[in-house]
């Protein structure tokens, strides 16, 4: 889900302002709020995630950075244990928030939040999100 932010915290998250797929167009901080449900069978192992924003082609939004562009890419890995008492087949809960600064996106266009686990993304995994058009310049004023 995208929020203005969020927390994880003993498997529960927080979220303030959350739910909305419209923003800008100047940049502002927003937040990513993430619940995997891991099946009982993959518990007790690593998992790597990849949550990488892309543009409406399907292209990933570069930033600057002190290196130079780059796309904006957040990589991490994960791993459940199969808590006691749990139901063998149950699936457990895995949760995450992530909050991130300002991003500075071309107004009037559509991106998309993709993650991955492992080599696997599914459509439910994507979050897809427009940015509002700029302000109308104004016409010049005629000279009298």
């Amino acid at each position: 889900m995208l929020a203005d932010a969020a927390q994880a915290s003993e498997g529960k998250l927080f979220i303030l302002g959350g739910g909305w797929t419209v923003t800008g167009p100047a940049p502002i901080p927003s937040a990513i709020a993430i619940q995997v449900l891991v099946p009982w069978d993959m518990a007790n192992q690593r998992h790597d995630m990849r949550l990488e924003l892309l543009d409406t082609d399907g292209q990933p939004v570069t930033v600057d950075t002190p290196v130079g562009e780059q796309p904006l890419v957040i990589e991490n890995q994960f791993e459940v244990g199969r808590p006691p008492g749990h139901r063998p087949g149950t699936p457990i809960d895995m949760t995450m928030a992530i909050n991130l600064g300002p991003i500075p996106l071309a107004p009037g266009n559509r991106y998309e939040w993709r993650l991955s686990i492992g080599e696997e993304t599914r459509e439910e995994w994507t979050l897809p999100f427009s940015t509002r058009p700029g302000p109308v310049p104004e016409p010049p004023a005629d000279e009298a």
